[in-house]
């Protein structure tokens, strides 16, 4: 997301200024839809889509739908929002399986694009769901396509077809054909051929690729398209259309720091669905395309869903209730630890996962310092220890703290600082397990929640000990003496009201530094 992330600040700042007013009145609706405008033309997005968006926008905002709304404000970011949706291709569309196996995917686009990366995240993706793709070499001008498509493959687990060498070698169309045939032989349902591309959109790469299309029949073609090209984006998009025509879009490198909104306009501009999106370089890195969920990302209203699906395929369920049941028999463990440690690097990096929790862009500069490499190092303290001193850190004297630390190539004050974080953790987590809300050191009590299941206890004994505000404004020390007798907090939070996805209730607030470091020392920092 990083590839939108300028075009996510922007509008971001648009929207805080648009909260501070209570009624909306025409010249602050053009004002905000101007500051759109502008975010859009900035972030390389085609005018004709910003011409239609912005007009829609401004139509809905003047409408009776803002104008009776409880919040207007919250109202228009819910309208753009929405329209963002639409421009983005409304509706999630997944691939097309044949009715009858070999369901044939053909990738096309310019070369660099990341089409031979792309391949293998594919089939790797495809491999998940329960299929069994084989890639096709049919990229044979690019210097070691074929190669490269190889390792990429073996990578990914699944066989390759490659006949000729490439490196100009061969007929890329008859290979193509071959593979199809051979995919079916071999009884794989699924055929996806890597295709030549070239620097720009020449006759020669759309004759090659409709002549491949024409022998192999597809059923998907895919486009494949860098999200950093800028404006080159919709002419090429829109060039391979009239030669080869598509069924679907992929965008590639959307963790690229370039702007990158012109990849906003190829699903408005093309009317083809974005399918799938690369989000990095590891073929772990990609995921289905939902416009719904990408518009809240840009918008940072956050994609707990995703978040969710990514949790649901990283941590084995059996092994989550054996860890519950061991927390509530307090027979919890550094072994058990490690294998939670393991099961979170499984979900991918935590500096994304942390990325789609609602109101992530006002930590950036935090999430871009925070160290993933520490959860290595924990790893390698506790790999480090024998079994026995896994299940029982009480057996951690100095000899063999000053062992571990030189097997771990860490230091002995690392050592210590892991147990302690671990018996801190440990803790935590025993709270929760006997349906407590813990406390994380630092971060201060949760609103009503009152530290370790003791909330009753210290709401009692802060009452007790202040006899109430102390504050020194007359209208504040009235409003917090009332919800002291009421039993609210007086925290100065909001109720939780979900309106961290800023289109309802009372904003969220944003995790502040100190939330986050203190995160990252639950993990592993130091």
């Amino acid at each position: 997301m990083a590839t939108f992330g300028t075009l996510s600040d922007r509008l971001a700042d648009t929207f805080k200024h648009l909260r501070t007013k209570g009624k909306l009145s025409a010249s602050d609706v053009d004002g905000t839809v101007r500051e759109i405008r502008r975010a859009l033309l900035d972030a390389d997005v085609s005018l004709d889509v910003v011409k239609q968006f912005t007009g829609r926008v401004r139509e809905r905002a003047l409408g009776d739908e803002v104008n009776k709304a409880l919040n207007p404000a919250q109202q228009v970011v819910q309208i753009v929002n929405e329209e963002l949706v639409g421009i983005l291709g409304g509706q999630q569309r997944r691939l097309q399986f044949a009715k009858n196996p070999p369901t044939v995917i053909m990738l096309a686009g310019l070369q660099g694009a990341g089409k031979t990366t792309l391949a293998g995240k594919l089939a790797k993706h495809l491999v998940k769901e329960g299929h069994t793709p084989i890639l096709v070499a049919s990229d044979l001008q690019r210097p070691n396509a074929v190669n490269q498509l190889q390792v990429v493959g073996g990578q990914a687990g699944v066989p390759v077809y490659a006949p000729e060498p490439g490196n100009g070698v061969g007929d890329p169309v008859k290979v193509a054909k071959d593979g199809v045939a051979h995919a079916a032989r071999a009884q794989h349902d699924v055929v996806i051929i890597d295709t030549a591309g070239r620097l720009g959109v020449d006759a020669e790469l759309m004759k090659q690729a409709s002549n491949i299309r024409k022998a192999t029949n597809p059923d998907e073609v895919l486009f494949v398209i860098d999200a950093m090209i800028g404006q080159d984006a919709v002419a090429t998009a829109k060039a391979f259309q009239d030669g080869v025509d598509f069924t679907g879009v992929v965008l590639s490198k959307l963790d690229g720091d370039a702007r990158g909104g012109a990849a906003l306009s190829v699903a408005s501009v093309t009317g083809r669905p974005i399918i799938f999106a690369s989000t990095g370089e590891g073929l772990d890195d990609f995921e289905p395309f939902h416009p719904d969920r990408m518009a809240s990302r840009i918008l940072d209203l956050g994609d707990i869903l995703t978040l969710i699906e990514q949790a649901q395929q990283a941590f084995d369920e059996d092994e989550a209730m054996k860890v519950a049941e061991k927390l509530a028999s307090e027979q919890f463990t550094l072994e058990d630890f490690l294998k939670q440690m393991q099961q979170l690097r499984g979900a991918g990096s935590i500096k994304k996962m942390l990325g789609m929790l609602p109101g992530a862009g006002g930590m950036k500069q935090q999430l871009e310092n925070f160290d993933e490499r520490e959860i290595v190092r924990t790893e390698a303290i506790i790999q480090s220890m024998t079994p026995a001193e896994r299940k029982n850190t009480k057996l951690l004297n100095g000899s063999r703290r000053l062992r571990i630390a030189k097997g771990a190539g860490m230091t002995v004050t690392d050592v210590n600082q892991l147990v302690q974080r671990f018996e801190q953790a440990a803790k935590m987590m025993k709270t929760v397990a006997r349906g407590g809300v813990p406390q994380i050191p630092g971060m201060g009590p949760i609103p009503g929640a009152g530290g370790y299941g003791g909330g009753k206890r210290q709401a009692a004994k802060g009452k007790k000990k202040s006899g109430g505000s102390r504050s020194g404004n007359p209208a504040k020390r009235a409003a917090e003496n009332q919800a002291i007798a009421d039993g609210r907090p007086i925290d100065g939070g909001d109720a939780a009201t979900g309106a961290g996805f800023g289109l309802g209730g009372a904003k969220a607030p944003t995790p502040s530094a100190d939330d986050l470091a203190n995160f990252q020392k639950l993990l592993g920092g130091r």
